[in-house]
């Protein structure tokens, strides 16, 4: 038998592999697309932004004030930038800072992100920011400063868990969008339901897409109060 190729050596991490099946990226790892055929950005702008009521607490932040996004699996980056314009259009001061922080244990190359980038033209602008700072594929955080300070993007490329248990902050708000939790289980255990508590305040908000009952009780048993929506 031949020998298999090793993987990537530490501090390295192992990027995501990426299938093109018409036009959408698809991981193959997980069995399952990034981001809906149809039309991923309005589903982002539902599912994570609308019911998370983000424009009208943008508009509340105070001069000097931030907001912080915490959200499990980055992907292709579509939640950040969907965050990020929203936050640009908004009424928040302009010395106010979104913070937007993620998880992800596979990230993306930065040619697949080129690629996946031209489906959404309108955050042309911001998506073009992130690639030019995209860190290396090490493990670790890394730190991005976007829109002329306005926007801090924090990003965990390693496993979630120990990113959540290593960072320190409070979130305002919650994207859980890994893949689905048959799919990738490891992003659904209750140790990280616990941690996104550890990380949350009396108002912090979350959204996921998932309407699986063990995850929606996991969540109720750690405090949140959790309504299903269309």
């Amino acid at each position: 038998m031949a020998p298999q190729p090793a993987g990537p050596r530490p501090p390295a991490i192992e990027p995501a592999r990426v299938e093109w099946r018409d036009g959408v990226p698809y991981a193959p790892r997980f069995e399952d697309v990034y981001f809906s055929r149809e039309n991923g950005l309005e589903e982002t702008r539902h599912v994570f932004l609308r019911h998370n009521r983000l424009f009208e607490r943008f508009a509340d932040v105070p001069a000097g004030g931030h907001f912080v996004i915490a959200e499990t699996g980055f992907g292709t980056g579509l939640n950040f930038l969907a965050a990020a314009q929203l936050w640009l259009n908004s009424e928040a001061a302009d010395n106010a800072t979104l913070h937007f922080i993620s998880f992800e244990r596979f990230p993306l190359t930065p040619d697949d992100l080129l690629k996946v980038h031209a489906h959404w033209p309108e955050l042309t602008l911001i998506a073009q920011q992130l690639r030019d700072q995209y860190p290396p594929l090490v493990h670790g955080l890394h730190r991005l400063c976007l829109a002329g300070g306005r926007i801090r993007l924090s990003l965990w490329f390693g496993d979630a868990l120990e990113g959540l248990r290593d960072t320190s902050f409070t979130a305002n708000a919650w994207f859980l969008d890994g893949f689905a939790p048959a799919r990738n289980p490891d992003l659904w255990i209750a140790d990280i339901s616990s941690e996104i508590r550890r990380h949350s305040a009396t108002e912090t908000t979350l959204a996921t897409f998932t309407a699986v009952g063990r995850i929606r009780r996991g969540l109720a048993e750690t405090g949140f109060s959790m309504t299903k929506v269309a």
